[in-house]
Order: structure tokens, then sequence, then C-alpha cells
């Protein structure tokens, strides 16, 4: 199954509401799709949004790397070999994560294509069926209040709470409203985005577990580098806390699980560089008894099926952040895997079972 092209187009699809957390304001999303295409007649589908604020990378970035260092590097190869072409894949550029995670995806796509299974089964099988939880971005508390009520109407029984901007009292007056709006059966789980210092997020989190708010877990509260600060609210909390933009690597992962930073972490495929790497990440903490949560950007439901199947081969896997082609106002993928309010069911197709994106396939270069 030799390489023979990788191919790469932008898309853009605009959102239903404003995507807004600590670091940013989203009103569309952006991606760069990759396909590659094998001498067998084989195409697999990749994707990378650029979140610059969390990755460093934008739709150019992904686009130059793609097309000036990896396609070069990986044409010819043989995908079957595919320790071979994954080294090769991490070690011929440095960072450039997303663009790695597209490439990545779409050799993964091929695999399982080539084996005639669907991804999940292929990395493991460990079930088909996924609840997603959706997420409430941070505005004034009466409007996330009502955005939760929302949100729980149309069948979500877990809500992500984006907080991190303004005065704390602020964030706890936010989490105090929805949790009155939505009763008690509701699971919450809170995001920072790096956006509290270590003193202000101890604080909060203990005044939101004495008012009995029943937060189930807070996310990254802490600068993605303040290891030290991520495990001092680690240590005087008893709220979980899930290390997010401070694992990228299965070395980040690594620190994290030796000096006990954090209780959790979130594996996202554009901080990996892919299902490689996150396999890896998800094995150490496994190794440690620490479960992970599999999320996502801003994506469509290349890379959401792309994670989703990662995070459904793998028992370690407790959680899942999926929500994000909901929030698109259309869906331009077909085939793939579908959701149902907030269940996600793997397609029976090969791969990731999709066939096409968008309308224009001339579109790729």
């Amino acid at each position: 199954m030799i390489i023979e092209k990788i191919k790469t187009k932008r898309i853009a699809v605009p959102l239903r509401k404003p995507f807004k957390t600590a670091l940013r304001t989203l009103e569309t999303a952006e991606a760069v799709i990759v396909t590659i295409h094998c001498d067998n007649g084989l195409t697999g589908f990749g994707e990378a949004p650029p979140t610059i604020v969390v990755t460093g990378d934008s739709l150019e970035s992904v686009e130059g790397a793609i097309q000036h260092t990896i396609r070069p590097a990986l044409t010819g190869m043989d995908v079957t070999n595919f320790e071979q072409v994954f080294q090769k894949l991490h070690r011929i550029l440095v960072r450039n994560t997303s663009a790695k995670a597209a490439v990545d995806m779409a050799l993964y796509d091929l695999l399982a294509k080539k084996m005639n299974v669907p991804l999940y089964q292929y990395l493991g099988g460990y079930q088909n069926e996924l609840e997603t939880d959706y997420t409430v971005s941070v505005n004034a508390p009466e409007e996330m209040g009502e955005d939760a009520v929302e949100y729980v109407n149309d069948g979500f029984t877990v809500l992500k709470v984006k907080v991190g901007i303004d005065d704390i009292h602020k964030d706890i007056e936010r989490i105090s409203e929805i949790r009155k709006r939505i009763g008690n059966g509701i699971k919450i789980r809170l995001d920072a985005n790096q956006g509290w210092n270590p003193k202000d997020a101890v604080f909060a989190i203990n005044k939101m577990a004495d008012m009995d708010l029943g937060v189930e877990l807070v996310e990254q509260p802490v600068k993605a580098y303040d290891f030290e600060g991520l495990k001092m609210v680690t240590d005087s909390t008893i709220t979980p806390i899930m290390a997010d933009e401070s694992v990228f690597s299965p070395e980040d992962a690594l620190r994290i699980i030796t000096n006990r930073c954090a209780d959790l972490i979130n594996i996202k495929l554009m901080k990996s560089g892919g299902i490689y790497k996150a396999e890896a990440i998800n094995r150490l903490a496994e190794a440690a008894g620490i479960e992970c949560m599999t999320g996502s950007m801003i994506e469509t439901r290349v890379g959401i099926s792309a994670a989703a199947h990662f995070a459904a081969s793998k028992k370690n896997v407790t959680r899942f952040d999926f929500d994000s082609p909901l929030m698109l106002k259309e869906d331009i993928v077909n085939g793939g895997m579908v959701y149902s309010k907030n269940k996600i069911t793997m397609q029976t197709e090969p791969g990731l079972g999709i066939t096409s994106v968008g309308e224009f396939e001339e579109a790729y270069k």
C-alpha cells in the first residue's frame, strides 16, 4: 500500500453560536483537510484546525508543513510498514502537532481500511458507543444558565463549562447559576483553559465544593507550563484535577505522572500529533492508574471521528468531549460516526467510514 499522493484543502464552516473560552472567541470553524491516496485505490482522510492559542498552528503553517516537509518525506512509503512511517512522521520536523495529527489520522484510516474493519476495532475495539458532553461557553452567568438549560433539554447529561475570565468570584457565580438552573442530576465539568493562578484556583475549587455545586472535575486551572502550580492545586483540593494544555507528548505525560501533578489527563490528537503518540500517552497513564479523557478542538466530523475511534478503542479513556460538530451550522462530511443527541455510535464501514468532505474535490492540491 504505497503512498502516491498527499493532498490538502481548506474548509470553513460557521458556528451556530460564538465559542468563547479564556483563550479565544471563535465564530467560524476553519481547518485543513488532508487526503492520502495509495496505489491500491484506497484514500485516507485527516483534519487539522488552526488552534494557534493552544498548539501554535495556523492554516498556513499546517499546509506548509504537510506540503513542503511531510509530503515529500512520506510519498513512496508503504503504509503497511507503519512503524517506519510514523517514526519518520514524528522525526522529520518538531512541533507542528496539528499537521502531524491530520496525516496520522489519514494513515490510520488507510490501515483500518486495508484490514476491512472500523478504526476503533483496528485499535482495540473496547466499545462502539460513547456519550459526549456539551460545552457551555463563558459569558454572563444568566446567559450561561440559559444555555445550560437548553443543552440539558436537548438531551445532554454532562456539561463542560468554560470559566477563567474576569474575577474569580464571577466564575463561582457562573457555576452557581448553572447548577441552580439545571438541578443536581446533571454532571458539571469545569475548564479554566489556563485562566486562573494557583491560589485563586484552590480558593474557587474549594469554595464550590463547600457550596455543594457538584463539580465533577476541573480541567487545566493554571498555565500550561506551570507544572508546580498544577501540582499545588491538585494537592490542595478534593475535586479531581485534569491536565490538558500541559500534556502534548508522552514526555509531558510522564512528568505529570511522576510528580502527581494531576489526577486525570485530557488527550487531544491535535496536541499529541495524532493517534500514534496518543496511544503512548494513554498507556503511560493507564500504567499509573490515571484515567484519560479524549477531547478535541473545534473540528468537523473528520477529526472528531478519528478522536472518537481512538477513544472507543481504549478502556482507560473514560470521558469524551466530542461536541464540536454539533456546534456547526452545517455538516459537510459524508459518512463517519453518527450522532444521536448525546450519543455517538461508531459506523460499521472500514476505517473512519468517511467518503468525502465538502462538494469540491478539485479544491485539493
